[in-house]
């Protein structure tokens, strides 16, 4: 997919390197196309890493697709330099009279807090009551998903007694549902996360469908309002590393962490990790922008 970033993301270097195909600002302003308009709360950390997964997870498609990284301004991490946010992102205060085609919701380091304690939460919740009449089709990823789900469904997260931590087995529901068209019955996804969101209020709810869930990761793909709104409770966009980089990230800080479950080979950590998940997720990222973005989204925004 030609996706449309600032020339000078650092991350576009990344995914040109992959030959994954980008187009600088000068080309795209010469297609006589409209472009989806789609935008990013990047709510993690390590935020060039997220832009990247992030990318290279909505790279599949042929259509154009002009990206708007968003952050927030009630809360400021210490991850990323101020230069790069000043740079390439915007907060809620910036695009709150816009509309787009598509938003994105990731994950967050705060699922053992509150909703209402996290920092940024009434932020957050104007973004999510905007793209109500803003935004086409709503993807929450993690602990986006369990906000999401809360805010819009009432449902709470529920503390594991451990960790969710490794690449686990999930099995396709609704096949005729867009989302998981492609899917084989069986695919992984990476978990990493200490709360989970109970199977059976998410059933009892008439608003909502599962597409996907797993017997020991629990409940992974919901969709709600036709599409409108996704939650996604797994990473499917993380990269091979990801898990190993905070396995060993714990370890070095001597926090209690279980070897990530279904992940190195023969649960060995000096071998390289199987990628066992990107093609499911090139196809779900794929179909979100088709079925849910392009197909629906008015053409004069």
């Amino acid at each position: 997919m030609p996706i449309r970033v600032q020339n000078s993301l650092p991350a576009r270097k990344v995914i040109e390197d992959e030959n994954i195909f980008t187009m600088d600002e000068n080309r795209a302003m010469s297609q006589d196309i409209r472009p989806l308009e789609i935008a990013i709360l990047n709510l993690m950390p390590l935020k060039e890493a997220t832009e990247v997964q992030m990318l290279r997870s909505l790279s599949n498609t042929p259509l154009q697709v002009n990206i708007t990284f968003l952050t927030t301004s009630s809360y400021v991490g210490k991850n990323t330099a101020k230069s790069h946010l000043d740079q390439f992102y915007l907060t809620f205060n910036d695009i709150k009279t816009r509309r787009f085609d598509g938003l994105i919701i990731t994950g967050a380091p705060v699922e053992l807090m509150d909703f209402e304690e996290v920092a940024y939460w009434d932020e957050l919740c104007r973004v999510m009551e905007w793209s109500k009449t803003n935004v086409t089709s709503t993807l929450h990823i993690c602990w986006g998903a369990q906000a999401g789900i809360y805010y819009h469904y009432g449902i709470n997260k529920e503390p594991l007694a451990k960790k969710m931590f490794g690449v686990f087995e999930h099995h396709v529901y609704k096949r005729r549902e867009p989302l998981v068209r492609g899917f084989d019955d069986v695919f992984m996804v990476p978990h990493s996360r200490h709360t989970t969101v109970s199977p059976e209020l998410i059933h009892n709810n008439d608003e909502l469908t599962v597409l996907a869930d797993s017997s020991e990761a629990g409940i992974c793909m919901v969709m709600a309002k036709e599409g409108r709104q996704i939650f996604v409770f797994g990473h499917l966009e993380y990269d091979r590393m990801t898990l190993d980089e905070e396995y060993r990230r714990d370890l070095n800080k001597g926090l209690p962490i279980d070897m990530p479950r279904n992940y190195y080979p023969n649960n060995d950590p000096s071998m390289r990790p199987e990628l066992t998940w990107r093609s499911h997720c090139n196809i779900m990222y794929s179909n979100w922008l088709n079925y849910y973005v392009y197909q629906v989204t008015p053409y004069v925004l």
